[in-house]
């Protein structure tokens, strides 16, 4: 079992709120209030969970710094007043900023047994398959 500092417990519970309340921002015809909230809760949740340098590292490495101003330019559009561009530009970043991560995750999942069946039907298995292989490719 992976044993949790009181700080990184405390920045998983900001995370998870932090997804709740983007997800349910975007049920609700994308409620700026919620959308902002969310996306403060997420940001403070990473950096609880990863701690504050390797935040600032990950965010702001080269090779990541479009990926970066996409995400957090998404986060001050949502923050500014306008939740629809600003969440559009922010999945855009989250996706350039984790494209490293989907075929471990992808991975992961295929091991699952439910999921892993699911994954693994022909219309899924080929775009799953190409979203591993894309996001492979830097």
């Amino acid at each position: 079992m992976i044993s949790l500092t009181d700080s990184q417990k405390i920045g998983m519970g900001l995370t998870g709120f932090g997804v709740f309340f983007l997800f349910f921002g975007m049920i609700l015809f994308f409620d700026k209030a919620l959308l902002a909230i969310g996306n403060i809760l997420f940001v403070a949740g990473l950096s609880f969970v990863i701690g504050l340098e390797r935040t600032f590292r990950f965010f702001f490495q080269k090779h990541k710094m479009k990926a970066t101003s996409f995400f957090l330019g998404g986060v001050l559009i949502v923050l500014i007043g306008w939740p629809i561009v600003g969440v559009v530009l922010e999945v855009y970043g989250f996706f350039l900023l984790f494209r490293g991560f989907f075929p471990v995750a992808v991975g992961f999942i295929r091991r699952i047994p439910i999921l892993g069946s699911l994954l693994n039907l022909p219309f899924i298995s080929g775009f799953v398959d190409k979203v591993g292989e894309s996001s492979t490719m830097v």
